[in-house]
């Protein structure tokens, strides 16, 4: 078995398109993304792997070849479709991780494939979400930044990934870059990280407090919510938030999905049952994507020591 760094890249917003070209020429424009998604891979001394529909599997044997690659691919497309009409924005979102892996009939199989496939789906538009391993594997001198977006439980695995976001934008600020580390909470922690194990949720005119004692609670449209969100996009039990080994926890459980955005940045993670870390505050969409500009947003936080007491 080889030790590879493995890719997942996947173009958003494909079925617009199809409503705006029709099938044959929208075909043929995605055809031309994946393709273009090969050469860079390519040159960069990856490998593609395969194709399907929309998306492209590629796999590395240099890791550091393989961010660089994917963070260029970024940078170039962005700036590609900022003069695209809107119903023709086509974004990528992609996934990475390291493992070993066995390559059979010219396909690749293993655990980090399933993964990469995982965090693509995970990762929003224009981000890239890479495990542990990959930023772990980084060369020394490596001047790809990143920051830590906590555990993630994926599914079809029994154990979560830490996982990381790859800033490739340029205007990024530098204050929310990291480098690895324990997930535990240090004392020097920056403010807003739940040490004293509490979290306000706030949504309209409705206001709660929630005690790591008082967990698991339960985010809906039902009365028997703990915390309720009175709209039809939102299901009766939508999200579950939990306090798990010194850290909370956000599962959705819904039926229409539920995406997370941290306050300080751009990252949003989309969860379809399956939970994330709550490390620093932010905004909850339930039953829609933040792009929907109605979409009912539910803020949290964590309160502070002397607000605590």
């Amino acid at each position: 078995m080889a030790e590879v760094t493995v890719v997942f890249a996947d173009l958003t917003g494909s079925t617009g398109v199809f409503e705006s070209l029709g099938n044959a020429k929208a075909t043929q424009a995605i055809t031309r993304l994946t393709q273009w998604i090969g050469k860079v891979c390519t040159a960069q001394g990856g490998e593609v792997v395969k194709t399907l529909g929309d998306g492209v599997l590629m796999v590395f044997a240099d890791n550091t070849a393989a961010i660089e690659s994917v963070t260029e691919m970024q940078r170039v497309h962005s700036e590609r479709i900022k003069t695209w009409p809107d119903k023709l924005k086509m974004h990528l979102q992609v996934g990475m991780a390291r493992g070993e892996v066995i390559e059979q009939s010219q396909d690749y199989f293993g655990d980090a494939v399933n993964v990469a496939s995982r965090l693509s789906d995970l990762s929003g538009p224009d981000q890239i979400l890479a495990t542990d391993v990959v930023i772990d594997s980084l060369a020394p001198d490596s001047l790809v930044r990143f920051r830590s977006l906590g555990a993630m439980d994926i599914r079809g695995r029994n154990e979560s990934c830490n996982v990381y976001r790859v800033e490739w934008q340029n205007e990024v600020l530098s204050d929310f870059f990291t480098v690895p580390a324990p997930l535990n909470i240090s004392p020097f922690a920056p403010k807003g990280t739940p040490q004293l194990g509490s979290i306000a949720l706030s949504w309209l005119d409705v206001d709660a407090s929630f005690t790591a004692e008082q967990l698991p609670v339960h985010l809906g449209r039902d009365a028997d919510a703990q915390f309720v969100v009175n709209d039809p996009r939102v299901s009766r039990l939508h999200a579950k938030i939990m306090w798990r080994a010194g850290k909370f926890y956000l599962e959705d459980v819904s039926s229409y999905g539920t995406w997370v955005r941290f306050a300080g940045g751009d990252a949003i993670i989309a969860l379809r049952r399956q939970e994330c870390v709550l490390l620093v505050e932010g905004e909850i969409a339930l039953g829609a994507p933040f792009e929907d500009f109605t979409v009912p947003t539910v803020s949290f936080k964590f309160p502070s020591a002397a607000r605590a007491r």
